[in-house]
């Protein structure tokens, strides 16, 4: 037998063998198969369970989504970017769009998610050739087949992500031992689209719905979460990419448009499976620990467990409300920053997404709460205090899950889907549309925007419904690609920045300085905790759009803070180290250089254009 085969088989076990002791990631417990034979393996539902393991691993851990993918790769787009100042070889020059192939972010990544789907390929190769599948009583050849179809799901997870930030990359379907060469060049994108589109379809009707597979809760791929993943890779499928120099699109497009539709339709009618949580807040506190999404709208998440670098993450700790180290709940977040504008895309009085969204205060040396500066704002989707942290601990992992796809995105694909297709909205798109923005305006469910029933102004509707409702989920910069408007929205944020920089139009009454007083941190909502912020002049919604006392002197017994003061033209727009997107280049940027390794090790890739 192939030794190249064996050695690959060996390493899927032993990393599926992986003991969780995490009781809410009971559906990752396996018995150990030890080593043995692909023969083996694949003729046992548990050790298969175990090989599938390994693949789901692939997923985890800082050079997944516990960390880089989720926190890094995504920015920086109108909502965050990453804090601290610019260099090319660290995250910075990932959000800033001027990273170089040697950036030390971008390689371990890039072969984790190969090395996903070299396992991947390996249970899709052995599982369906088993005696199990074929033969095996009839719970066996099911559940076999449901391990088959997660298989496909990850492998077009995996693959999804690389299209995303490389574009064409090598695409191998079969296991390294099978493969022609080791030296892949790129493959067209669609090519491999077309075929992990088809996939998933192969796999959402192997995989069951949620409430057949109750032990997995959202951890794992269900028939709801496939669809879901097959409507998004669609969207993207029919969207723009950069081909060379140009962001072009297939003259088929609308073709996976209906794709999606179709998808998303499907789940919609299917609301006792997944549908919206009442309760924005609870979607993201449920990724902390304790759930509060019986709705199930979080679809599928990566979880994070083990208290590693290899299968936990660093959600809280790198970003997310930043906690002073000299506090009781010990140190933790700061490392993405709202773009200063994001803040004012939200109804001031209305919208709950915004104070969920966005760290609008810190927790200081004293353990109590106090305003951020307009220019210093978190992401707040994650947070230390949700969870069951140990102040006196120096852990930097808080088995914070990931949320990879929610329900709520799949009432606006529809809505988006539905309006491409049809030429404007239909009742059932504008249906959707409005019961995201209804929770959302949660008390003011009847003074939602209005809603256009154009085309070209529905979808500006989308547009900006998205970028409120998943703000730091790592979403926002690869929908704007797919819509061509990445370098018009970095346009479009700069002129707002220096609206707001000299308090005009939107800005006007925008103050100049907030005074502050540290307040008790009430670990209560996100609406309520803001709400509560100790500031000179009366409730903190007022004082957001009130031009104050204009001086950088605060009244006795506050503390200045710097407000439309801390925004300026070289910190946010054209300062080399920290200004928005300040490298990037359209046609050129969208895509990450390949790292210079990788290059180096297989001369058959073209390096991205630009770099």
């Amino acid at each position: 037998m192939n030794n190249k085969f064996i050695k690959s088989a060996l390493m899927v076990i032993a990393v599926g063998a992986l003991s969780i002791t995490t009781s809410c990631k009971k559906y990752l417990d396996v018995e150990s198969p030890s080593t043995s034979s692909p023969e083996v393996v694949f003729e046992s539902t548990t050790y298969t369970n175990a090989a599938l393991i390994a693949v789901y691993n692939r997923l985890c851990g800082d050079n997944g989504y516990g960390s880089r993918i989720s926190t890094l790769f995504g920015l920086g787009a109108d909502d965050f970017k990453t804090s601290g100042s610019y260099s090319s070889s660290d995250r910075r020059g990932i959000s800033m769009y001027g990273a170089s192939s040697d950036n030390t972010d971008l390689i371990n990544p890039f072969l984790q998610l190969y090395a996903g789907i070299e396992r991947a390929n390996i249970c899709i190769k052995y599982i369906p050739s088993s005696k199990l599948y074929s033969n095996g009583s009839a719970a066996e050849q099911a559940l076999m087949k449901r391990y088959y179809g997660e298989a496909l799901a990850l492998r077009a997870q995996f693959f999804y992500e690389l299209i995303r930030n490389w574009g064409d990359v090598p695409a191998s379907f079969v296991p390294a031992a099978d493969a022609e060469t080791l030296y892949g060049a790129n493959v067209d994108r669609n090519k491999t689209y077309d075929q992990i589109i088809a996939d998933l379809k192969v796999a959402e009707d192997l995989v069951p719905w949620r409430s057949a597979l109750t032990e997995y809760g959202s951890f794992r791929f269900t028939k709801g979460a496939i669809k879901g993943l097959r409507a998004r890779i669609a969207l993207a499928r029919g969207g723009y990419s950069l081909k060379g120099t140009q962001n072009v699109r297939a003259s088929d497009y609308i073709t996976y448009y209906k794709i999606a539709y179709d998808e998303c339709l499907d789940l919609m009618n299917n609301r006792s499976q997944h549908t919206l949580n009442p309760v924005y807040e609870n979607v993201f506190k449920s990724l902390h620990g304790t759930r509060y999404d019986d709705a199930h709208e979080l679809m599928m998440e990566v979880a994070a467990y083990g208290s590693n670098a290899s299968t936990d993450s660093k959600l809280g700790y790198y970003n997310g409300i930043r906690f002073n180290s000299a506090s009781t709940f010990g140190s933790g977040g700061g490392g993405m920053n709202a773009v200063p504008t994001y803040f004012y895309e939200f109804d001031v009085t209305k919208d709950c997404r915004r104070d969920v969204t966005i760290g609008v205060f810190e927790i200081t040396a004293t353990s109590k709460k106090i305003i951020n500066t307009l220019f210093n704002m978190t992401d707040a989707k994650f947070r230390k205090s949700w969870t069951a942290f140990n102040g006196s601990s120096s852990s930097q992992n808080f088995a914070i899950n990931w949320p990879i796809l929610r329900f709520s995105d799949v009432l606006l694909m529809y809505a988006e889907a539905d309006n491409e297709i049809n030429g404007a909205p239909s009742a059932a798109a504008i249906s959707a549309l409005q019961e995201v923005q209804r929770r959302a305006y949660a008390g003011f469910e009847t003074q939602i925007p209005a809603t256009p029933t154009d085309k070209a102004g529905f979808f500006t509707s989308i547009v900006k419904e998205r970028l409120l409702e998943f703000g730091g989920e790592g979403i926002r910069k690869y929908d704007l690609i797919r819509w061509n408007l990445l370098g018009s929205k970095f346009d479009e944020t700069r002129t707002k920045l220096r609206a707001l920089i000299a308090g005009s139009g939107a800005y006007t009454g925008v103050p100049d300085y907030l005074y502050a007083k540290e307040g008790n941190y009430l670990q209560g909502t996100s609406v309520n905790e803001v709400a509560t912020l100790d500031l000179y002049g009366g409730t903190p919604n007022n004082v957001f759009v009130s031009t104050g006392l204009g001086s950088s002197t605060a009244p006795t017994g506050y503390t200045t803070k710097n407000w439309r003061k801390a925004v300026t033209e070289d910190n946010s727009i054209t300062g080399t180290s920290t200004g928005l997107a300040y490298y990037f280049e359209a046609n050129k940027k969208e895509l990450f250089p390949y790292p210079k390794t990788v290059l180096i090790e297989n001369p058959n890739i073209v390096q991205n254009n630009g770099y």
